[in-house]
């Protein structure tokens, strides 16, 4: 049975993967929030938006009519940013298939449930259709997965045959997709690794070298697997694509929009003024609230993600967090 696409959320990460999908053969239908972008895309074949200069397949349709997107589709891809997922996904309910294959290649944590996305899947959905949902993570800058070139990121579900069904669907020669079985921590791995690297952008736009960068990631994927154990998840997966990978890329490298956004505050720029010149989404700043909060809830320390929210929400200086990390009492690294 020829299996029928509806990719949600017309961003970069959602226009690539649309694409990816339909250059595979698979009839695609992109569902967009602006409708001016919609009918754009439909006419021209470019997101000039948010994936200007790619030329997207004929076997890819868009709309704006979040109805029609799901209607009769096999499998669902949300790709929308995480503090309106619940609210996209609660249109979308009435009309999606309880037989659908229900994956998320979002990343972050809802600002006021403190939920992962996969808990807002669960709560929403109805229980037998908990088993059909996957989510997609790893080290992929939509660019360059635009522009063929290789990548290796992880497909997570409960079961075995759902995340293997998931894989199969959407690896190419040029994307390789591995499976797992532990959602929790691909999916806080995919989310956290966004706040660090806001911070490694800080470090950046302080003038910081390379050794700061370098301490910044470790500890900081020293926090992800804390928190990540905390809530169940397995600390290996903190060492593999959807952590550590994710982590280096998304702190390493110039097409991160978090890292850009925390070079502006290590300038002296203020994240009000950052955002409003921002067209895409940079989702660390409202996961770091979230991250911070849960820790706290949890009662795991988070040093780096704490200085992040005083940055962010309590106006410190960038300069003085780093000064009081460094001041921490001394202990073990293991700690």
């Amino acid at each position: 049975m020829e299996i029928k696409i509806a990719v949600i959320g017309a961003g970069s990460w959602g226009t690539t993967l649309a694409n990816l999908l339909a250059h595979k053969g698979y009839p695609v239908t992109l569902w967009c929030y602006e409708e001016d972008l919609a009918e754009r895309i439909q006419l021209s074949g470019i997101n000039d938006l948010y994936l200007p200069g790619i030329k997207l397949s004929e076997n890819l349709q868009t709309t704006s009519h979040l109805k029609s997107a799901v209607m009769e589709k096999q499998l669902l891809l949300f790709v929308t940013p995480s503090q309106v997922t619940r609210m996209v996904l609660s249109r979308a309910l009435p009309d999606i298939s309880p037989q659908a294959l229900i994956v998320s290649a979002s990343k972050g944590i809802e600002n006021e449930s403190l939920m992962l996305l996969s808990q807002v899947f669960e709560e929403l959905l109805p229980q037998s259709m908990h088993r059909q949902i996957g989510f997609l993570s790893g080290p992929s800058f939509a660019k360059e997965v635009s522009s063929g070139m290789p990548t290796a990121v992880v497909a997570a579900a409960r079961e075995l045959t759902v995340a293997e069904e998931i894989q199969t669907i959407f690896s190419t020669e040029k994307f390789r997709v591995y499976t797992h079985d532990d959602i929790i921590g691909v999916e806080l791995g995919g989310a956290m690794k966004n706040v660090i690297a806001l911070a490694a952008g800080v470090s950046d736009g302080l003038g910081f070298g390379h050794n700061t960068r370098a301490a910044l990631i470790t500890r900081g994927l020293a926090e992800m697997t804390r928190l990540g154990i905390k809530l169940g998840g397995s600390a290996e997966t903190f060492a593999g694509l959807a952590g550590m990978g994710d982590l280096v890329l998304t702190c390493t490298g110039d097409l991160s929009r978090n890292r850009s956004v925390g070079i502006e505050l290590g300038k002296g720029h203020k994240i009000d003024e950052i955002l409003a010149g921002m067209q895409m989404v940079a989702e660390g700043v409202k996961t770091t609230l979230s991250a911070y909060q849960l820790a706290g809830k949890l009662g795991v320390e988070v040093p780096i993600i704490e200085q992040m929210y005083l940055i962010l929400y309590q106006n410190k200086s960038p300069r003085q967090a780093v000064t009081d990390l460094m001041l921490r009492d001394l202990c073990a690294e293991t700690i």
